[in-house]
């Protein structure tokens, strides 16, 4: 037996009428038809019979029909204490954040909300892997991108600056030795990427040796800090890090955006709601350290 069947022979039986079924089930004349016609063929009996006041139930329907309500009213049960479940501050979310903003940007923002809803359990992901929330490999994916085509629900809050730094001392003990176009200068760069040697040549310094390679970039920051070269930072480095500076008549990189994505099935959930919207708060507030200006 299909149990996606079960409505249709509900509707009709209340109605009495397969036109009066499908206004009912918002279905159309055909398809009510076909969906008793396949109940009836299932079971092997005849559930109704035609009157001059329209569909009655047979003897088989007429069995059938409490059996049919009983189900009903179970799953409209077990559908209204899962939507409760939904409604309630309590439960496990998994976010998705890159290490070096949850280090130093979320981590106070995180205890914060554990403190308002101790009945929620946050599962912390630190990646900068792309974790792709349509398969559920995490729920709420905090991401810094020029746009997002995921078939996801998407909030975007405001650019994510991005300029050259170095520490203080590497821009004043350096830079005024420097040649023309940085020659004599460090990049810490990343390997093979396209997009930081695109950055690079577009900068005014290309012809700076990349004399470093280092893929992690939270370990960027800390060899920028330390003297070891120029690199691309975002600007709120600078805020959490003092000895940073961004290196003179640079300009401000804003292709990027600070996005808060989540699976369109999860929005109506309330935990998942109130960590979106406390997430978004806590960012807006911060919005200036983001900003270059």
């Amino acid at each position: 037996m299909d149990w996606q069947q079960m409505p249709y022979f509900l509707a009709v039986a209340r109605s009495g009428s397969l036109r009066a079924a499908s206004e009912r089930m918002n279905a159309t004349h055909a398809t009510v038809r076909r969906h008793i016609q396949s109940l009836e063929a299932s079971l092997g009996v005849q559930l109704f019979r035609r009157s001059r006041s329209g569909l009655e139930l047979t003897l088989a329907g007429q069995k059938l029909l409490p059996d049919a309500q009983a189900a009903e009213k179970i799953l409209q049960q077990a559908q209204g204490g899962l939507q409760g479940l939904d409604r309630e501050a309590t439960g496990l979310i998994r976010i998705s954040v890159d290490p070096m903003s949850g280090h130093y940007l979320l981590a106070p923002v995180f205890a914060r909300f554990c403190s308002l809803y101790p009945e929620i359990e946050l599962e912390i992901r630190l990646t900068y892997d792309v974790e792709d929330i349509t398969k559920f490999e995490t729920d709420i994916s905090l991401r810094h991108t020029a746009q997002v085509t995921d078939d996801v629900v998407a909030r975007k809050l405001f650019p994510l600056d991005m300029g050259i730094y170095a520490s203080r001392d590497y821009i004043s003990e350096a830079v005024p030795s420097a040649g023309k176009h940085g020659a004599g200068l460090y990049w810490i760069g990343y390997g093979d990427v396209p997009e930081l040697r695109a950055w690079i040549d577009a900068s005014p310094f290309p012809d700076a040796k990349v004399r470093h390679t280092v893929r992690d970039p939270e370990m960027h920051l800390h060899l920028a800090r330390s003297g070891a070269g120029m690199t691309f930072l975002p600007v709120w480095c600078e805020h959490q890090f003092p000895e940073l500076q961004r290196l003179p008549d640079t300009d401000i990189d804003q292709t990027r955006s600070v996005w808060l994505l989540l699976h369109a099935d999860l929005r109506r959930v309330t935990r998942v709601r109130l960590l979106v919207d406390f997430l978004a708060n806590a960012l807006l507030e911060k919005r200036s350290q983001f900003r270059g200006r």
